[in-house]
């Protein structure tokens, strides 16, 4: 390969990272658990943003069923967050000549 399609091909991957970051900060989730009895927000760092838990939730007073569905919650946000993140990186990916062949485990 010569160097100045070496330099160039770089040059893209470094754009491409650009555009995944600032994709990733554009990423913002929201899943429930129990039938909505629990819901959160998550941004693309993984960051829970809000949490909302309806009030007869508490009527019950099982700490235990709570703390299940704020983690269900929780960990369907993730997924989410992680399938957008994906799904983005294809698209930039695939934009890029020479690059939306390869295939990188874990990321396409």
């Amino acid at each position: 390969m010569e160097v100045k399609a070496l330099q160039q091909m770089m040059s893209q991957l470094w754009q491409m990272q650009q555009n995944l970051e600032q994709k990733r900060g554009e990423i913002h989730v929201e899943a429930t658990a129990g039938g909505g009895m629990v819901s959160v927000k998550m941004n693309g760092q993984k960051q829970l943003t809000e949490i909302k838990i309806e009030p007869e939730i508490f009527a019950g007073k099982d700490q235990e069923m709570l703390q299940d569905l704020i983690l269900a919650a929780v960990n369907e946000a993730s997924r989410r967050v992680d399938d957008e993140f994906s799904k983005q990186l294809k698209d930039v990916a695939g934009s890029i000549p020479g690059i939306g062949g390869l295939r990188m485990p874990g990321l396409f």
